[in-house]
């Protein structure tokens, strides 16, 4: 059963309702109940309406309270009024002794609106782990970078370190994957040594851009064609080289053992280098 709801400037709430089941109570009501002439007046134009207007009647609430109170029994005939058939006493039990009309309505939207409370509240929590599993938690150092004219343009942000090979530019709804290296992993190791070394790096990387002469520059990412900004491409995250004194982060990284190279051609890269479980010590 389908209904809507919506306002009037005079402040009446429209009902739309279920207009054969409504026509049937009422033509039964208008045959068995002892009514009023206003009553039966108030119900012959209902139907009217009803049955010219089908599935696109319209009641106020006023309305729509003046009829449950019609076919809620106010006006059943008594049995010493008028007789009936066993049919029709089977009849006017069916459709008199049915819950409320108006309450059903409002259950049924407030059943609903619990509903869509939850499913909205659902979709919030995934994003928000969504966004933490994507980038890792953000590190509380902050860097600020200065203008470059390359690639995609300068930025001029500040940003924070989420690991030894991403940024995370405040005010972006993903982070920027540092390219040409890959450290390891600390948020998803494949062992104990590449969480340790994973740490260090991100460690290394706070240590310099704690200098005063940052550059960040966004690059294209190695993706078909696009594809950049989704999840298909870099998990959403842009791309980026960060230089340090002129000097790029991944060679200084390269040096001290806490990188490997990772160069991608084209829309292309090689599998993710990740070399560290196998050379423990």
């Amino acid at each position: 059963m389908q209904s809507h709801s919506d306002s009037k400037p005079g402040g009446a709430t429209l009902v739309l309702f279920e207009t054969e089941h409504l026509k049937a109570n009422i033509r039964s009501a208008l045959v068995e109940a002892a009514l009023s002439p206003w009553q039966r007046n108030f119900l012959s134009d209902v139907l009217t309406r009803l049955e010219r207007y089908g599935s696109r009647s319209r009641l106020s609430d006023k309305q729509l309270l003046k009829l449950n109170e019609i076919l809620g029994g106010h006006g059943t005939p008594r049995p010493d009024r008028v007789t009936t058939s066993p049919t029709t006493r089977h009849s006017r039990r069916s459709s008199f002794r049915t819950p409320s009309f108006l309450s059903r309505r409002i259950r049924w939207w407030r059943r609903r609106l619990v509903w869509d409370a939850v499913v909205v509240a659902l979709i919030i929590v995934v994003a928000l782990l969504y966004s933490v599993f994507e980038t890792g938690p953000v590190q509380s150092f902050v860097g600020t970078v200065g203008k470059s004219s390359h690639a995609m343009g300068p930025v001029d942000q500040a940003f924070t370190i989420t690991d030894g090979d991403t940024v995370h530019v405040v005010g972006e709804r993903a982070g920027t994957r540092l390219v040409g290296f890959n450290t390891p992993e600390k948020f998803s190791p494949q062992c104990e040594y590449e969480r340790k070394l994973g740490e260090r790096a991100s460690s290394r990387l706070k240590e310099l851009v704690r200098s005063p002469n940052l550059q960040l520059t966004k690059v294209p990412c190695a993706c078909p064609a696009g594809s950049e900004g989704t999840d298909a491409c870099n998990h959403g995250r842009s791309c980026g080289v960060l230089k340090v004194d002129g000097r790029d982060v991944g060679q200084i990284l390269f040096g001290e053992g806490l990188a490997v190279p990772f160069i991608c051609e084209g829309n292309r890269c090689p599998r993710t280098p990740r070399p560290w479980c196998g050379q423990q010590s």
